[in-house]
């Protein structure tokens, strides 16, 4: 006797298929489950006992052996419980043979028989509806599978409740998705006062999607303006929201079916490893460039993350994707973010002249300044020098302008590179990007004389080329003149002789 069930098992952020093949054998009782699964999966079989005899069922007495197929791809969590227990019943007769045909099933039991919920709901709801199936999976994870889509699906609360279903005793109505929650309301720009470059400088990262990189002494407000960049970005597309929404869900991290169109902000402590940034770990989970995808990751006191860890960053960001790889499979998952990072200038966190300055300059600030390596910092597009918060500064009355006109101007930039059909500038390159950006001749050559005094490598000229695009998107230009490559090289902190601020 043998009954078959389908569930999924993941890889990144994609569900493949797995079937659960379980077959009874004369002899004395032994229930063995295998296809490389891991630990929790082994656990399953005392879960599934367990479920049984907390329902009033008894095993029958039997050898009984679950194969999940195919057997080379490694199984890793505990939602494979659901669909072994279901293919049991259904060899046992308990389910009409055919009443799973259609489904795939993913849940955690408890020793009472209840269907708990597990991580990755909506990336498996994705990948039944595409193999032509429904999804049953725990009440709890409902709401968060029905955004899936067209895809059939059934939350049940208990395995009696799913029995009762399928023998037409109680009939489960299909869940609705989950409310969509409101952004959290963000801190206003109005709140800074003075620093008016390194605001500046936020609005073009905010408009172009570019790296950033705010360095000055401690009080300067770096942070502070780091935290207010959410408040300048649109909201997550359709698309968008379904890509950041998988991730998540395959790391846990949705709640009863809630999504937000908010863009994450990702802030990890300094102490972060490589395995928490990047992904990795036993089982090979998303990190935190993978939870900031389509947002934006904040590195503060980015000199005391690990210099492995740090560098570990230059692949995603070129690539907009990390692999994590191990001795028996590679799990892909995408990190399309934007890099905003602050650092104090030296350790004792004064540096260059004037009071309070840093004995040891400029020695600590070369010492502490290179522990990041120049390869990543070629990869950040905007790096800005924020001065010391004079008393001048905070006696002036709040600024004019806020959150909401920069905000405004970051969206009529942004419409202009949509309508330019290549997506935000930091993404763009090749013959699509040397068309967009048009230089005008005194912009050309102004770029060919930072590049042949050499301070610009070939990624240099390609980022500086996207950041005068963003920066002629801001002024509503169509050309990229000579002022806004002057602007571009600045924040990069290349100046030919001879050409000043916005010259």
């Amino acid at each position: 006797m043998a009954a078959r069930v389908v569930t999924l098992a993941f890889s990144g952020v994609e569900a493949v298929r797995v079937d659960v093949q379980v077959q009874f054998t004369a002899g004395s009782f032994a229930f063995i489950v295998v296809g490389l699964g891991d630990k929790a999966v082994a656990e399953s079989r005392e879960r599934v006992i367990a479920a049984f005899t907390g329902m009033g069922l008894a095993m029958p007495g039997r050898r009984i052996v679950a194969n999940l197929a195919p057997a080379d791809l490694p199984k890793m969590g505990s939602h494979y419980d659901l669909p072994i227990a279901l293919a049991v019943m259904a060899g046992m007769g308990i389910l009409p043979p055919d009443a799973l045909d259609g489904w795939a099933a993913m849940g955690e039991l408890a020793l009472d028989g209840r269907i708990t919920p597990v991580a990755g709901a909506l990336p498996a709801a994705v990948a039944a509806g595409g193999l032509g199936l429904g999804l049953i999976c725990p009440e709890a994870c409902g709401p968060e599978a029905a955004w899936a889509g067209d895809t059939r699906v059934l939350a049940a609360p208990s395995l009696i409740a799913l029995v009762n279903h399928f023998r037409g005793t109680q009939v489960l109505s299909a869940p609705k998705p989950g409310p969509m929650l409101d952004a959290e309301r963000v801190p206003d720009l109005r709140d800074v006062k003075g620093q008016e470059n390194a605001k500046r400088a936020l609005e073009i990262a905010a408009a172009g999607g570019h790296n950033l990189l705010f360095s000055g002494p401690p009080g300067s407000g770096k942070s502070m303006m780091a935290a207010r960049l959410p408040g300048l970005l649109p909201p997550l597309t359709s698309e968008e929201l379904l890509e950041t929404s998988m991730v998540h869900s395959v790391a846990g991290l949705i709640a009863r079916g809630q999504l937000t169109r908010a863009r994450p902000f990702r802030a990890p402590h300094h102490s972060a490893s490589m395995a928490a940034l990047t992904g990795g770990g036993l089982k090979a989970k998303p990190g935190e460039v993978s939870l900031a995808h389509n947002g934006v990751l904040f590195l503060d006191e980015l000199p005391e993350f690990g210099a492995q860890a740090l560098d570990s960053l230059r692949q995603p960001l070129e690539t907009g994707e990390v692999v994590v790889a191990r001795a028996n499979a590679h799990v892909r998952y995408p990190a399309r973010f934007q890099l905003v990072a602050a650092m104090n200038p030296c350790r004792c966190g004064q540096g260059g002249p004037g009071r309070g300055a840093c004995g040891r300059a400029p020695r600590c600030q070369t010492d502490y300044q290179g522990r990041i390596s120049g390869p990543l910092m070629d990869r950040i597009d905007l790096q800005v020098e924020v001065p010391p918060v004079t008393a001048a500064d905070l006696a002036l009355p709040p600024p004019t302008e806020g959150t909401a006109e920069a905000a405004s101007r970051v969206h009529g930039a942004r419409q202009l590179q949509i309508e330019r059909g290549g997506g935000l500038n930091a993404q763009a390159e090749g013959d699509f990007l040397e068309v967009a950006a048009g230089l005008d001749e005194p912009a050309r050559a102004l770029l060919t004389r930072a590049a042949e005094s050499g301070g610009l490598t070939a990624r240099g000229w390609t980022r500086t080329l996207r950041l005068a695009r963003t920066i002629a998107d801001l002024e509503g230009s169509d050309a990229v003149r000579r002022v806004h490559v002057a602007e571009a090289l600045i924040y990069r902190r290349v100046a030919p002789a001879g050409v000043g601020a916005f010259a």
